[in-house]
């Protein structure tokens, strides 16, 4: 662990300020608001940032609120353990709640927050592929006023997102959704909480249990591409079909075709395919199923 470099620290009290200070000092700064990967990028990466600007001090970025339509809408700064034991989120999406549980220690996730988790941009991050699946969108402000964009449409690669230096992330616009909705979220990791994902899979449809009938489906991968992303050829197979065994084998196999994982030192692109067909079917099975119980449980069972 290297010692950090002595750096300017800024505390804004507005959007407009935070933007301002970026524009003014130019590059080489960073933006903080949970600071875990910031922490551990400047003392075990060699990361050494000009300055820093805090955006804990700017009011609204937190909190989870519904709205009159039935959408919801997250602040950036809300940490992902909110995120994790929300009433509402756990009513509604429960499968979001069991992503961001799945992100390190406790100790982490009560100081992480979910915007920083999509700022980062980090392929494998775990609250991606659940968002992507329930099509959240995005606010981004900045000096020259606000714009909304989809999810799937904020990543460009490795760490890199469709903002500006200057910009920062809001919020998180969740859709209204049908109340039929099911979903679930799967991290492949043999160290689980404690490492990054091998590959993450979540998967959200609206189901009519009674027929097993598929319709609006959604399936998003993490780690498995430069980007979080949609499995569209899996979607499609199941769109406005009986749910059974044989038809969530062929979505996973598809899956694992569409996505495009790279070999590193924590496993093969192969195996990594191989987990995805595995973990989408097992995905889709678990959210039909819509046995109560715990996350952990939930994450456990097997088909």
């Amino acid at each position: 662990m290297r010692r950090p470099e002595p750096l300017e620290i800024f505390q804004p009290t507005s959007i407009r300020e935070a933007g301002a200070l970026v524009k003014e000092k130019g590059p080489g700064g960073r933006f903080l608001a949970g600071g875990t990967d910031l922490v551990i990028a400047v003392k075990e990466k060699s990361f050494s940032p000009k300055y820093v600007v805090d955006l804990k001090r700017i009011p609204g970025l937190s909190g989870i609120r519904e709205e009159a339509d039935g959408g919801l809408k997250i602040g950036s700064l809300t940490t992902l353990r909110e995120v994790e034991i929300s009433p509402i989120i756990l009513k509604r999406f429960p499968f979001l709640a069991q992503s961001a549980a799945e992100v390190g220690s406790v100790q982490i996730r009560n100081r992480a927050t979910i915007g920083g988790n999509m700022a980062n941009a980090t392929p494998s991050a775990d609250v991606a592929p659940a968002l992507l699946a329930l099509e959240a969108r995005a606010r981004i402000a900045g000096l020259n006023g606000e714009r909304v964009v989809e999810l799937e449409q904020f990543f460009r690669g490795p760490g890199q997102t469709v903002m500006a230096p200057e910009e920062i992330l809001t919020e998180i616009i969740i859709p209204p959704a049908n109340p039929s909705l099911v979903g679930e979220y799967i991290k492949f990791s043999p160290r689980e909480m404690m490492d990054l994902a091998y590959i993450g899979v979540a998967v959200a449809f609206v189901f009519n249990a009674s027929q097993k009938l598929c319709e609006k489906v959604r399936i998003a991968l993490g780690a498995v591409s430069p980007t979080p992303m949609r499995a569209r050829g899996a979607e499609s197979l199941l769109e406005g079909q009986v749910l059974t065994e044989e038809l969530a084998e062929k979505a996973g196999a598809e899956a694992a075709r569409e996505c495009k994982p790279i070999s590193d030192v924590r496993s093969s692109a192969d195996y990594r395919r191989d987990m995805v067909r595995v973990n989408t079917k097992r995905a889709l099975l678990n959210a039909a199923a819509q046995r109560p119980g715990k996350w952990t449980e939930r994450r456990d069972r097997r088909y």
